[in-house]
């Protein structure tokens, strides 16, 4: 049996030495289309923006280990089609390849902003390109813009912030990440900026950039001109699947799929990692999980399925974020539910808030600086337990 993989990010490299772990013999082809050998992302915007000696990025797969595993790897090749009825992929390059199973992990792309014609030193990060070309800009010292408060933006702000730069977030909702954590939570989160020095605006949408040859600023929708000479934009990402177009395969922001990760009327194709939307076993909601953790859980569940086991019982999304000097922790989706406790605080270096369903059990939880609250949160929900049996009787949230 052939099995192609087109995706060589951590999803897509997973789920290819989780078959050769799990005994899976056949021919397996993975097609990557940056010219890289595979590599970890989470560094991109963390260590690797860092002032001092460039740190190595961790490789997902080095030539060595693809000849261990009998992986056959093509690096920049790029996928521009998908025929289900003959079982091939089509490629830039006129290349076609078959397959018997098929694993879509293609991932997504940074969003732009809709405005044309930006100019020299605006950036977005989503690649080791990327992120060389932001540590090469970062070292001559500029004054930054950077559009988006989420965790990619948050994360470069950090990381100029770390070498001393004049530091502008920009962000279009009136409190950042309150789309996820609600207004108190979002304010109390949010407020890591400014005491990290940086200077925040809400409630603010860019209109235009500044210079011709290169960016001198960036004007607000109210007039307001902010001075830069780099500006990152992160404001979100959107699913690779433009090659998909044509295929018949149901995309509707992702590709819909099965909770055992098959594309919906396609039995012999995968999708898993960034792209993939699929009702979620825990959550009871159809979504897309764009977290490094889940995409190895995916990987690690399809490879089980391909060879006749039983996937591991599925886990709640996490992820984690870097910021001057804390580390922000995040276990459910906090928008599922409601705040109903929340202790400490940025200033004090230390937080949590959690957030219960209708029925009034927690299901997620947010911490900064403690990663017992992490493992007690995980411990309580697989037992099914209270508010009370996670906080104990300290004094809920308002």
């Amino acid at each position: 049996m052939s099995f192609l993989i087109v995706g060589a990010s951590v999803a897509g490299t997973r789920t290819a030495i989780a078959l050769r772990q799990r005994g899976f013999a056949g021919r397996i082809v993975l097609l990557e289309s940056e010219e890289h050998w595979p590599y970890d992302k989470p560094p991109l915007s963390k260590d690797l923006l860092a002032e001092g000696d460039v740190p190595d990025v961790p490789r997902l797969l080095t030539p060595e280990r693809a000849e261990e595993f009998d992986l056959d790897v093509r690096l920049g090749v790029h996928a521009t089609g998908l025929d289900p009825a003959r079982r091939v992929v089509l490629t830039h390059t006129g290349e076609q390849f078959s397959y018997e199973q098929l694993v879509i992990a293609t991932g997504a792309h940074a969003r732009a902003l809709p405005i044309p014609d930006a100019p020299a030193g605006v950036h977005t990060l989503r690649t080791l390109d990327d992120a060389t070309a932001l540590r090469g800009a970062l070292a001559g010292g500029p004054r930054v813009a950077v559009v988006g408060a989420g965790f990619i933006g948050a994360e470069f702000a950090s990381a100029a912030r770390g070498r001393g730069l004049d530091v502008t977030l920009i962000e279009a909702l009136d409190v950042p990440m309150s789309h996820i954590f609600g207004d108190e939570v979002g304010h109390e989160i949010s407020s890591i900026h400014t005491l990290g020095g940086a200077k925040l605006v809400t409630g603010a949408r860019v209109e235009r950039f500044v210079g011709s040859d290169r960016v001198e600023g960036v004007v607000l929708a109210d007039g307001t001109e902010v001075p830069a000479d780099l500006v990152v934009v992160g404001v979100g990402a959107v699913p690779n699947t433009r090659w998909l177009e044509g295929s018949g395969l149901p995309i509707d922001g992702g590709v819909r799929c099965t909770d055992r990760f098959e594309v919906d009327g396609f039995p012999s194709i995968f999708a898993i990692g960034d792209l993939a939307l699929r009702r979620h076993p825990l959550l009871g909601v159809t979504a897309r999980i764009e977290h490094w953790t889940s995409a190895g859980e995916q990987a690690d569940a399809v490879a089980a399925i391909v060879t006749g086991a039983e996937p591991s019982a599925a886990q709640l999304p996490y992820v984690w974020s870097d910021q001057y000097g804390s580390r922000i922790q995040i276990v459910g989706m906090p928008s599922l539910g409601a705040l109903a406790h929340r202790e400490g605080s940025i200033t004090e270096g230390r937080f949590r808030a959690v957030y219960t369903d209708a029925d009034h059990r927690p299901i997620a939880q947010v911490s900064v600086n403690d990663a017992r609250m992490v493992a007690a949160f995980r411990k309580n929900h697989r037992r099914g337990g209270s508010l009370e049996d996670l906080v104990g009787e300290q004094t809920p949230a308002r």
